[in-house]
């Protein structure tokens, strides 16, 4: 990421965040009717305790001096949580990675990571790479989700799947929250691998080829493990609750786990455990 992309995502951050609050909120008081939602620069700058102009060259993003100390202030002015503080001091200061070199061979998983994800019978578990690409998934997630070997490995990318294919419009009852949660978790790699080219690379083919990922995309959060309650409506199994639990796996890949838990109190793991068993039988 070049530093104009960079200061640009910076400015775009916060444009978004201080769109999000209100003055009374921010314990100001509402005044006249706004044009606009949100907070206006000068508020946020007294808040912060900036100038005015510095605040608005910094929205503006203009390539100016920030200190850690000031920009803490500014990210408690906008509310930030811990994963978003973490988003702007990416993008605030010139420190991301260097561009990671394209793979020539696939990801292989670790057989003591393949047995975890095996092991877990009833919950579906979804393996990623820091660019959202699946490079691993256990038999459960087939069956709740996509068979992924039908898709070609190139192809398997989350984010691109869940805007290009309709089974996972079907699938989830509430498919923008879906979605979200996987590009608050996208949003969180942009931001720690900002000398990486190919995140804005892959931005721009998903706006021009998806209208309503550019508003997606602008609106979403920063996690870095999100935890949802999901609500599917599987073709055969019908309502199946879930609950999306993000681990981490340390190592030279930087490969994540998602995991589908069945929600308690409901029939979901009996459910998955019929459809398994009754599509094993045919087979």
């Amino acid at each position: 990421m070049t530093s104009q992309v960079r200061l640009h995502a910076l400015s775009v951050f916060l444009k978004n965040q201080r769109a999000k609050l209100n003055p009374e909120s921010a314990g100001l008081p509402s005044g006249a009717r706004r044009r606009t939602p949100g907070l206006r620069r000068e508020e946020v700058a007294q808040l912060a305790g900036v100038s005015t102009t510095w605040y608005t060259w910094l929205e503006q993003g203009r390539d100016i001096k920030v200190s850690t100390s000031v920009l803490d202030c500014i990210a408690t002015a906008l509310q930030l949580n811990a994963d978003e503080r973490k988003y702007l001091h990416s993008l605030a200061f010139e420190n991301g990675g260097e561009p990671v070199p394209p793979r020539r061979e696939a990801v292989q998983l670790s057989p003591s990571l393949r047995k975890i994800i095996t092991e877990l019978t009833y919950c579906p578990v979804i393996v990623s790479d820091r660019m959202c690409n699946i490079v691993g998934w256990n038999p459960a997630a087939a069956y709740v989700f996509l068979d992924f070997e039908r898709i070609p490995p190139e192809e398997r990318n989350m984010i691109r799947l869940l805007f290009t294919r309709k089974e996972f419009r079907r699938l989830a009852v509430n498919w923008e929250q879906f979605s979200s949660s996987f590009l608050s978790m996208f949003r969180s790699y942009y931001g720690e691998y900002v000398g990486d080219g190919w995140y804005e690379q892959f931005l721009e083919e998903m706006m021009e080829e998806h209208p309503d990922f550019k508003a997606m995309w602008e609106s979403s959060q920063v996690s870095y493990a999100p935890e949802v309650h999901l609500e599917f409506r599987h073709a055969r199994a019908g309502k199946m609750v879930y609950e999306l639990t993000s681990l981490k796996v340390y190592g030279a890949d930087d490969l994540r786990c998602n995991v589908y838990t069945p929600a308690p109190d409901t029939n979901t793991e009996a459910k998955l455990r019929q459809l398994m068993e009754e599509r094993q039988a045919a087979d």
